[in-house]
């Protein structure tokens, strides 16, 4: 894979990806402001897919967890410019503002479609990247430049970047049923749900009687199944989506669950089809 991240400073930086794709399960410890060059981006979450591509500008709050999955597109890589928007900053920003977030509002990504106002401030740190770093006045400039388009533009987003709260202790099952696709360490599922690691594990025993890592692989290939016979996924597609690594390890794991492979569901699945494509019963 040719990859290629340029640091302006350790909060602005420019990534480019040549090969085929990339993914990656990750959770964001920082709110993320992105803006499309050209490429294409899959954003897998518990309940939803993005899809965004060129010209788009999009903002992933923190604590997200979330499947990313890039490809070159048009012939062009996956490029983007990329502006973390750290606690640190946020907390110098919002000092001496009087702001109370409803902390109630579940953050989700805000997409600000080709909006000039950001489109200019992101356009204007290309320059930049022919530098080998920015001064830390300007880069300074630029992300509370941002920050402050962002609030004039979207009356909700203080509630987003003014919500300094860590998370809390959660209900366990309720939050792995909605996020077991997700591959992360055990100890940051852990975090997310308000746990020490050793707590994580003792709960997750008692409320679902097996470990963390037999119940994941269960019911990531219980989700692949049905992709792969309601929805006629791809496997490659389901794959990645549904929390794997690799093509050769989910294909191991299906068969020894299933007893067949990915594929041969699939073609059993196009075998029912007739010649005028009336399904067979």
């Amino acid at each position: 894979m040719e990859f290629e991240a340029k640091y302006i400073t350790p909060d602005i930086k420019l990534s480019s990806y040549e090969d085929k794709f990339f993914k990656s399960d990750i959770i964001f410890d920082q709110h993320m402001l992105v803006w499309f060059i050209s490429g294409e981006t899959k954003i897998v979450q518990a309940d939803t897919i993005h899809i965004f591509k060129k010209g788009d500008i999009f903002l992933i709050p923190r604590n997200q967890l979330a499947t990313i999955i890039n490809y070159p597109k048009d012939g062009e890589p996956h490029k983007t410019v990329v502006m973390h928007l750290t606690t640190a900053r946020l907390k110098d920003f919002y000092a001496n503002l009087d702001i109370k977030p409803k902390t109630s509002i579940s953050p989700k990504i805000n997409h600000y479609n080709n909006h000039p106002l950001l489109e200019s401030c992101l356009t204007s740190l290309i320059p930049y990247f022919d530098m080998t770093a920015l001064p830390e006045d300007i880069a300074s400039l630029k992300i509370t430049e941002a920050i402050t388009i962002l609030r004039t533009i979207d009356k909700e987003i203080d509630n987003i970047l003014a919500n300094f709260e860590e998370p809390g202790k959660i209900d366990l099952v309720h939050f792995m049923e909605r996020n077991f696709m997700f591959n992360m360490p055990l100890d940051r599922l852990g975090y997310l749900t308000g746990r020490s690691l050793s707590t994580f594990n003792r709960d997750f025993r008692k409320y679902f009687g097996t470990t963390p890592q037999k119940w994941l692989t269960a019911k990531r290939l219980e989700l692949a199944h049905y992709e792969l016979t309601k929805n006629k996924k791809k496997a490659i597609d389901v794959c990645y989506e549904v929390g794997f690594e690799n093509l050769s390890h989910f294909s191991f794991a299906f068969k020894k669950q299933f007893g067949y492979t990915a594929s041969e569901l699939v073609t059993a699945n196009l075998n029912v089809l007739t010649k005028n494509g009336d399904l067979i019963v």
